[in-house]
């Protein structure tokens, strides 16, 4: 079953938007598996202290998504496949990318600034990497 108790209540966005993302998260990073159980929306209501609505826009989205199967008075699963996994991180990578973008641009940093920071960055990075193995 799918756990919510590293739910991470991070005040960005609405809550159901921040459901959304850890289910999404959890697909990127293979923690959430195809075939696994959903908790029902009443028990995510109560262990985040939120309304049942809420739990259900946010299982609405990842239906329409096609991250989650529901079936009327029955239980809700995880649909993940290869394809799936892939456009999520792509859909994560563009929204994180975007956050760092729209951060650098609300500091007055410019283009070419930035992307040299960001190669600079890379690097530097890469470098750590091959320094650890």
């Amino acid at each position: 079953m799918v756990s919510f108790a590293a739910f991470p209540r991070s005040g960005e966005g609405p809550i159901y938007l921040q459901i959304v993302r850890y289910i999404r998260s959890g697909v990127a990073a293979g923690t959430v598996a195809d075939g696994d159980e959903m908790p029902s929306r009443r028990v995510v209501s109560a262990l985040l202290g939120v309304n049942p609505n809420t739990v259900q826009k946010a299982y609405r989205m990842l239906e329409e998504e096609g991250l989650i199967v529901s079936r009327s008075g029955a239980k809700s699963y995880a649909s993940v496949t290869p394809e799936t996994v892939e456009a999520v991180r792509q859909k994560l990578r563009a929204e994180e990318v975007g956050r760092v973008v729209s951060a650098l641009r609300r500091s007055g940093m410019e283009k070419e600034a930035a992307l040299e920071l960001i190669d600079r960055l890379w690097d530097e990075d890469r470098e750590r990497e091959e320094e650890e193995t």
